[in-house]
């Protein structure tokens, strides 16, 4: 592993990067990757990334959501709703439970997607595979009483 990523890790893991982080990425995400139609996503510089579009739970609005991922291959990608090991789940996790069908921006292309809460041994095999990837998830869990949300997305 590279000495930034460690870095990255390290810094991610804390709770002033919890506070701040929230606020700044996805705005940078979002305005980098508007500016250069859809070619590039600044955080994924050190994670992999996407660009979500889904209905919104209650508005049903369009929501846009910047968000590190773990591709697994064959058209999948696993989201971790740690929001940043923050107290409340995410909002675009009650948007993929109410409205599981969605898109999203991968190396910019946009791919129809079918989102899946995943529980069970199929979620406890998940979260291993995330720890393995991105190890400040087991962080954020620890800080928090809530059990973070892992998603499925698979290519529709």
């Amino acid at each position: 592993m590279s000495a930034g990523r460690k870095l990255v890790q390290k810094v991610s893991s804390t709770r002033t990067f919890a506070k701040v982080a929230p606020h700044v990425i996805p705005a940078m995400d979002r305005a980098v990757h508007r500016l250069t139609r859809g070619k590039v996503l600044l955080s994924a510089r050190m994670l992999p990334g996407v660009i979500l579009t889904a209905r919104g739970a209650r508005s049903g609005q369009t929501r846009v959501t910047p968000l590190a991922c773990m591709p697994e291959g064959d058209g999948r990608w696993l989201l971790v709703g740690s929001n940043f090991g923050r107290p409340g789940h995410p909002a675009w996790t009650a948007n993929l439970l109410a409205h599981p069908d969605a898109e999203v921006n991968w190396r910019g292309e946009d791919v129809p997607v079918r989102a899946e809460l995943l529980a069970g041994e199929e979620r406890a095999e998940a979260w291993r595979a995330a720890l393995e990837f991105w190890p400040p998830y087991a962080t954020y869990q620890a800080r928090i009483e809530r059990e973070i949300r892992l998603f499925r997305l698979t290519r529709r």
